[in-house]
């Protein structure tokens, strides 16, 4: 049934002198859609082949996205079930999904969700030299896809062996480098191909990557055998536990490792009382809009991820907040546990974060007195 015929309430009639009973079509779930980035070599493919090699009960659509040759690329696109394959093929013009060419993306989206009912799960591979962000923006640029679809996380799969060759690779002044922003956007890190270093390597290559985020889970592989329960079904988008933001306070150091670029990181802050409506939009121009702070050393913070708890003056439940590049949502999500102190809890990744300015900007937005719904 296509969208229009879904939206159209279907007509019911058993006698021809009976007025017919109008029945609501039912609503299709949204379908929650992963996207798996990686440098290249690192394993992506292997994930991929061993995701849908495996029983986990779900119908699963994969899109390859990768570099070929020629003006067009072929795309090619898979949906597994019971240790079946089958394949169709899409041509998507003028080059990477992630790049100038996001509207393609949106189409291909699109052009898969023709043939919901097949699968309920939907995996994005993109190539290994992409940035993810653009990507994630996608689900929410797209209102249309958005009701379809949504974002369950990014998993980010690391080489263990050339990890750190990656990270530190030089750039253009003013260039964070591919292999950095694929780390500090994603919610799960799988490092693969652990026997391939010993355990002094592999301890280095984890400090490297918590410097970076340590926000998201790391999971240590070989041939990226990952249990599925963590691949599938994390909910990134749409809950930020206790547990995550406990984990980031835990790993909050900056190690001393001169060879590497240490622009990007994160940050954990706390602030005791609540944000008015006015200051939350103060909150998201100055921080992933105008980039209008200033840092000692000139530069200006550029947010890549953000993640709050918030307590926001006029509500009486908590506000989840999450935020890729210039996007965010806002959502209201469950009460206030009784007695609890009303703070606001943030988990910011990006580029030149110093906690001492950005503590400074968020207290003085913060307010004190009842927050309920007056």
């Amino acid at each position: 049934m296509s969208q229009v015929e879904e939206d159209v309430p279907m007509l019911v009639a058993e006698d021809d002198d009976e007025a017919p009973d109008l029945v609501e079509a039912p609503d299709l779930p949204r379908v929650p859609v992963t996207i798996l980035s990686g440098y290249l070599g690192a394993g992506k493919t292997t994930l991929l082949n061993y995701i849908l090699t495996q029983q986990h009960n779900k119908k699963i659509a994969v899109i390859l996205n990768e570099f070929g040759e020629g003006s067009s690329l072929e795309k090619s696109l898979n949906i597994g079930h019971g240790g079946e394959l089958f394949e169709e093929w899409l041509e998507l013009r003028n080059g990477c999904l992630c790049c100038s060419v996001k509207d393609n993306g949106v189409k291909a989206i699109e052009n898969l969700m023709k043939k919901r009912g097949k699968f309920d799960y939907i995996l994005l591979e993109t190539t290994g030299l992409a940035d993810p962000g653009p990507i994630a923006a996608l689900f929410w640029v797209d209102k249309q896809l958005e009701c379809e679809v949504y974002l369950d996380g990014i998993i980010t799969v690391l080489d263990a062996k050339y990890a750190e060759k990656n990270i530190s690779e030089k750039k253009p002044e003013g260039v964070v480098n591919e292999a950095v922003r694929q780390v500090a956007l994603a919610d799960l890190l799988i490092l693969n191909k652990t026997d391939l270093v010993d355990q002094q390597q592999l301890d280095l290559v984890t400090r490297i990557v918590r410097n970076i985020n340590s926000s998201a889970e790391i999971v240590q592989t070989q041939r990226c055998r990952v249990d599925l329960d963590k691949l599938l079904d994390l909910h990134a988008y749409d809950k930020f536990g206790a547990d995550e933001y406990d984990r980031t306070l835990s790993a909050h150091f900056k190690d001393d490792l001169p060879h590497l670029d240490q622009r990007v990181g994160t940050v954990t802050l706390e602030v005791e009382g609540s944000l008015t409506p006015a200051g939350l939009d103060t909150l998201v121009e100055t921080l992933l809009w105008e980039r209008s702070l200033t840092t000692p050393a000139g530069h200006h913070p550029h947010i890549y991820r953000m993640k709050g708890i918030l307590s926001v003056v006029g509500e009486e439940r908590r506000v989840m907040l999450q935020a890729v590049q210039e996007l965010y949502e806002a959502e209201p999500i469950d009460p206030w546990p009784p007695h609890c102190p009303r703070t606001c809890k943030f988990v910011f990744i990006g580029e030149h974060l110093e906690e001492g300015i950005l503590r400074e900007f968020l207290e003085s937005l913060a307010v004190e007195g009842p927050v309920g719904v007056p």
